[in-house]
């Protein structure tokens, strides 16, 4: 009996060291599992987090695209109004141009007359005096006015010098009206 007690002890032992042997491995995979869970868990954790400053972003990217959107029409309407104040100074610009040409015109015009005029009274007079009664003299004579050099010489007096310019401008006013 005594070797039976020694192959039943061996055989215990074989046995206890089997089951220590699965204990530990039952622990390892568990520790093993808790790991695995654990990090899982912290992965999840952290996809979570990177979602999270994903749509944060977005949200500011939405948000400055927006804001950008909005100062882009701003400008492209600042830039309207300006344009539309650049045509109406431009067009006024323009009919002023044709004011001073016009003006520039009956002043050359009208100083060619006054020189005419102090060159004739320099060299003689011609006879073209107000009132002298003679050739030129188309109102009746009598020195009170009237005759042709009254009424034609006189640069006040010529009607076609006395015409309006055409070309008109609106009031600064209306030009400034913002």
């Amino acid at each position: 009996m005594g070797s039976s007690t020694s192959g039943n002890c061996s055989s215990v032992s074989t046995t206890g060291l089997q089951n220590s042997g699965s204990e530990s491995d039952l622990r390892q995979q568990d520790l093993i599992d808790e790991r695995k869970r654990k990090r899982k868990q912290s992965n999840r954790e952290s996809a979570r987090r990177s979602r999270m400053r994903k749509q944060k972003h977005m949200d500011d990217l939405t948000s400055q695209v927006t804001h950008l959107r909005k100062e882009n029409n701003q400008i492209i309407a600042g830039i309207a109004v300006t344009t539309q104040h650049y045509v109406t100074i431009e067009a006024e610009n323009s009919i002023l141009r044709a004011q001073l040409s016009e003006l520039n015109h009956r002043l050359s015009s009208l100083n060619e007359i006054v020189d005419f005029v102090e060159s004739s009274s320099s060299a003689g007079g011609f006879g073209m005096e107000t009132g002298q009664g003679g050739i030129m003299d188309c109102g009746g004579g009598g020195g009170g006015g009237g005759g042709f050099y009254d009424g034609v010489m006189n640069p006040l007096n010529l009607g076609f010098y006395n015409q309006p310019i055409m070309a008109s401008a609106s009031t600064a006013g209306d030009v400034f009206n913002f």
